[in-house]
């Protein structure tokens, strides 16, 4: 993993790059989102963004993860990351999570919301809302010459001051030629600690939650990571750059 500053950053051509990647990965979403709705399944929404990708001149981040065969992660309900999109129908009032990664010029984007399949129960809602309030947050904290702890007790306090709870062993993470970098950004910790934010910093900074205990479990197909409780799970996450004019959403959402 990069360690010196000048892996932690980019140039200023770099960073051109990687908001087309961002754009293509952000407009990819969109066209999945399009067509959510009751009766879709998780394996059709994964060829739309495969699809989408593919006619912009991109191509899959998350296909470049050893084994994995997909272009997108969706997670259903209980589900919190990592999940094979499958051949399942959604139901109303299910609760999608879609997490999408988008190549282009040899540099990637990540990016995750979450949301209500139709009708869905008030505290689901309040669930959803507080994870993307929460990420709005956590996102004006990437300032030149901040700490990643500002970033990560931002986090904390908006999922654990609603009453929900952070998953703590797992964190949104530095992106660029890789789409795993340094620094890690954990959703917890205490602000003025950790490593120094830089200019053209490229972070995914990911709001990764839980209504119940955040304790979770990996399911039989070795790639989903569920609540142990059987909670709702909940994902949001951008790719933002740290510049002297404050952060800059690559992957805006809709």
């Amino acid at each position: 993993m990069p360690s010196t500053k000048s892996a932690l950053t980019k140039s200023n051509q770099e960073l051109e790059i990687m908001k087309i990647s961002g754009k293509i990965c952000s407009e990819a979403l969109k066209n999945v989102l399009k067509r959510v709705k009751p009766g879709v399944t998780c394996s059709y929404l994964d060829q739309i963004a495969k699809k989408y990708i593919g006619k912009k001149g991109g191509t899959s981040s998350f296909m470049t993860v050893e084994d994995y065969k997909w272009t997108i992660c969706t997670t259903v309900n209980d589900q919190v990351v990592h999940g094979i999109p499958k051949n399942i129908s959604l139901k109303e009032g299910d609760i999608l999570g879609v997490d999408i990664g988008a190549c282009y010029r040899g540099f990637h984007s990540d990016m995750a919301t979450s949301l209500g399949i139709g009708s869905i129960k008030e505290d689901a809602q309040r669930f959803l809302e507080i994870g993307k309030k929460t990420l709005k947050k956590a996102i004006t904290k990437a300032k030149i010459g901040g700490r990643i702890g500002d970033i990560s007790q931002t986090i904390q306090d908006g999922i654990e001051g609603a009453g929900y709870s952070i998953v703590k062993n797992l964190t949104g993470h530095g992106v660029g030629r890789q789409l795993h970098e340094e620094p890690m950004i954990p959703g917890f910790g205490k602000a003025g600690t950790g490593p120094k934010l830089l200019e053209n910093m490229v972070l995914a900074i990911e709001v990764i939650y839980a209504k119940g205990s955040g304790e979770v479990k990996l399911e039989k197909d070795n790639w989903t990571i569920a609540t142990e409780d059987g909670s709702l799970g909940g994902l949001f996450e951008q790719t933002i750059a740290v510049t002297k004019n404050g952060p800059i959403v690559l992957t805006p959402y809709l």
